[in-house]
């Protein structure tokens, strides 16, 4: 016997397909893989530093989307860049996941694994448990900027101040004077003194994670509702937020790969 669906239904039955599908693109998909995005920042302060290389990756969230084969096949990218300074912001874990020693151990070693010709940094995200945040960039050559700064001197040339915290250039010596300067935050919006720094690095936004075209990001996080897109210029500050390599909250992404920031520095 012949059974006739009334078309209403095989109407239905096409858009759950539908949209099926696309929700299987979102999570698999557009979650896979990952781009380089590069951009050349132009400002004067680079001074003898012109052509600095940067790497800048942030939000992980281990275990959401991405695993070790994909921290491998970025670490290979980043090392085979070549960069002067690699710079973390944040998020290596997610609160939503439970985490081993093994996971921590996993991790170490990827982050060890890579290199830069000056030095690597890192801060902790919203979501990063303290103790294992400070396991892992404390066994993987990157300093911890969280509470602190650093100057990257090169012979003698001015040395480049790098910091996690704004409040820290307070401590430097009057006498120091440093050619250019970097702030890495994590969350965008913390961000409110535009005449600091000539390069602000940040996370935690991925971009909006979901964008529409046209229209932009459309899932924003506490802490990047006024900043979440890829750059601002604010007076005479870049500032720069990684679309991240994971994801939050929902593990589905469109038209926003995972990425990684390489930035060359040049004073023209």
């Amino acid at each position: 016997m012949e059974i006739k669906l009334h078309p209403s239904v095989k109407i239905i039955s096409i858009i759950v397909a539908i949209i099926v599908i696309f929700l299987m693109y979102l999570r698999f998909i557009s979650t896979s893989g990952f781009i380089v995005k590069e951009y050349k920042v132009v400002n004067k302060n680079i001074g003898e530093y012109h052509g600095l290389k940067i790497v800048h990756f942030s939000d992980i969230h281990y275990k959401s989307t991405i695993d070790n084969e994909d921290l491998e096949k970025i670490v290979q990218k980043i090392n085979y860049i070549n960069p002067d300074i690699v710079v973390f912001t944040g998020d290596i874990f997610d609160q939503e996941i439970k985490y081993n020693d093994n996971d921590v151990k996993v991790l170490t070693n990827i982050f060890k694994s890579i290199n830069a010709s000056y030095k690597k940094y890192a801060i902790s995200g919203d979501n990063d448990n303290k103790e294992n945040y400070k396991k892992i960039i404390g066994n993987s050559d990157f300093i911890d900027l969280n509470e602190s700064y650093d100057l990257i001197y090169d012979k003698n040339k001015s040395p480049i101040l790098i910091t996690g915290n704004k409040d820290k250039i307070n401590e430097l010596d009057e006498n120091t004077n440093q050619a250019y300067s970097i702030l890495l935050i994590h969350e965008p919006d913390k961000f409110d003194n535009t005449n600091s720094f000539d390069l602000v690095l940040a996370g935690h936004s991925l971009n909006g994670q979901i964008k529409i075209p046209f229209i932009g990001g459309i899932i924003k996080m506490d802490g990047a509702i006024k900043y979440y897109d890829e750059h601002y210029k604010l007076g005479k500050t870049d500032l720069y937020i990684s679309g991240g390599l994971g994801t939050s909250k929902v593990n589905l992404r469109y038209f926003n790969k995972p990425s990684i920031n390489f930035y060359r520095i040049t004073k023209k």
